[in-house]
């Protein structure tokens, strides 16, 4: 794939705001920056990396292959005679077993080998305890950036707001923004004594701030990236940003995990995200010439993705994309201990499906799918309860027909949440039901269901069946849900505090594993989608 040239694009809003940010610094210091002399900058970046430190059964991605790819590109631009920053828009936690288990310690280990100068915090990141992730920063050796996460006892930031790089004789600021949904998306549990401010409103404070004490500003970010703005129940992301905050040159994305093969400019600001898994290394090539951007190229590298073509024969085989990138030798020797101890730990045969089980993100979080109702009854059935509930955003991925191990298992719910339940009376039901079926599609918090029908207008819940017989209003029922959601995860309604609470205790994984181990083969015909929520 060609590299895209915009050469003229950050002439606009951004590069105005930069001339008089220099314009302030040569007022008080003058600029460092020699009159006429073209600086070259490479800005690296990779977004919602979630466990993927190898390559995959296919053999793409992987670490190993991004150092080989990421060392080339440095040498290369450091023979012209120019400077690299590598950066990540965050989400390295969650998404693979092998990571999971370990901590992401491979992961940030395997950053800190591929010489990683910043990154965003993402809401993964609060998966774990603020002691695990404060351990992460060790592991990774270089800033996690967030000025919008906010110790409540220091009232600073929890980690730095901005890190400012001097490059030649450039300053260069990059600063990290937090989605503020991590307020709804994070384990409540690891969010406490933090305030998750919006990013606008700290952004329109500090980036005049950085403007002055800096040349160029980046923002890396994960707050995620929404067509012309549009971001529906999500919270407001880059462009948003980029049109209410003037001042900021390129936003290093992530959340929303799109593959942006041009950069989308905003008011004067470029938009980069490079999807998802380290399946790209984007690449943005600037040469800035007193005090401006004269010349920029962008382009999306890929890190070993095939594509499927017909061979001679006419059968279907997988092949490069591009050529292949061997793997970093050195990168390997770190990594393959971790893969192969999770391994050992993980591939323990459970039992087998009949049929794909899908939980695939774009299509979990819109409509009712097998797995949902097979998770959904499994955490119902475990805790004796009348109704299951599951939120689409912690099912991470399918569970393929086949013999199934305990890696599959982990791989569909990787965030180690227990099962727990509450009783409610018919009319605090209804309540908890209407506000549940309420949450959007596309979201995460887009409920799976078992053991229960309605019908849903204008968010209120009607005609409610549990377990195929209306409501009764003498009667209590129980749900099974798991503690990230009752304590107000994704936005759902807080039952924590309700005196028939109870957190059975049993890790939500383990939970469907016995289910398959009691009941394997598991059937796809008996987890089918009924429209259990009609519109």
């Amino acid at each position: 794939m060609k590299p895209t040239r915009y050469i003229t694009h950050l002439a606009l809003t951004g590069v105005a705001v930069a001339i008089a940010g220099c314009s302030v610094i040569s007022e008080q210091h003058g600029p460092a920056w020699e009159v006429d002399k073209e600086y070259r900058l490479t800005i690296l970046h990779t977004n919602d990396h979630h466990g993927r430190f190898w390559q995959n059964s296919k053999g793409e991605y992987g670490m190993a292959a991004r150092k080989t790819l990421i060392d080339n590109i440095r040498e290369e631009v450091a023979l012209e005679n120019g400077s690299t920053l590598l950066l990540s828009g965050g989400d390295i936690n969650t998404g693979v077993p092998e990571s999971d288990l370990q901590n992401a310690e491979p992961d940030f280990k395997g950053m800190n080998m591929l010489q990683y100068d910043a990154m965003a915090l993402g809401n993964h990141e609060f998966d774990n305890s603020i002691e695990v992730l404060r351990q992460q920063k060790e592991w990774a050796g270089f800033p996690f950036l967030s000025a919008n996460i906010i110790d409540t006892e220091t009232g600073k930031p929890l980690f730095d707001a901005y890190k400012i790089f001097e490059i030649e004789d450039l300053k260069i600021a990059v600063v990290g923004f937090t989605t503020e949904s991590t307020a709804i998306l994070g384990n409540p549990e690891y969010l406490k004594g933090l305030e998750i401010r919006k990013p606008v409103d700290v952004a329109k404070d500090l980036i005049p701030e950085l403007r002055e004490k800096a040349d160029f500003v980046i923002a890396a970010t994960h707050m995620g990236h929404y067509e012309n703005g549009n971001y529906g129940g999500n919270a407001p992301g880059d462009v948003t940003l980029a049109r209410t905050v003037p001042g900021i040159d390129v936003i290093v994305g992530g959340h929303s995990q799109n593959p942006l093969f041009e950069p989308d400019e905003q008011s004067g600001t470029l938009i980069l995200q490079a999807h998802e898994w380290g399946k790209y290394v984007g690449r943005l090539d600037l040469v800035i010439k007193n005090g401006e951007v004269v010349w920029s190229e962008y382009e999306l590298v890929p890190v070993n993705l095939k594509k499927k073509v017909k061979d001679a024969e006419g059968n279907s085989v997988r092949v490069f994309i591009d050529e292949e990138i061997p793997q970093n030798s050195e990168m390997l020797a770190l990594l393959t201990p971790y893969q192969e101890k999770g391994q050992t730990e993980l591939n323990v045969e459970i039992g087998s499906a009949d049929t794909d089980f899908i939980g695939e993100r774009n299509i979990v979080r819109n409509q009712e799918t097998n797995l949902g109702n097979l998770i959904a009854l499994s955490m119902k059935e475990k805790v004796n309860a009348d109704i299951g509930i599951m939120n689409s955003g912690g099912i991470r991925d399918d569970m393929p027909k086949g013999l199934l191990t305990y890696k599959s298992v982990l791989q569909v719910q990787p965030f180690g949440n227990s099962v727990s339940y509450v009783d409610l009376t018919s009319a605090e039901l209804t309540d908890y039901l209407s506000a549940v079926a309420s949450k959007e599609a596309g979201a995460g918090a887009f409920a799976q269901f078992s053991g229960v029908e309605l019908m849903l207008k204008d968010g209120v819940a009607s005609n409610i069946k549990v377990n195929g017989k209306p409501l009764m209003n003498n009667k209590t029922y129980r749900i099974a849900i798991n503690n990230y959601v009752a304590a107000g995860g994704d936005g759902y309604p807080k039952v924590t505090d309700h005196p028939n609470y109870t957190d059975s205790g049993y890790v939500d994984a383990d939970v469907l594993v016995e289910y398959i181990q009691k009941n394997s083969p598991i059937k796809g015909a008996d987890f089918a989608p009924t429209g259990s929520v009609k519109r």
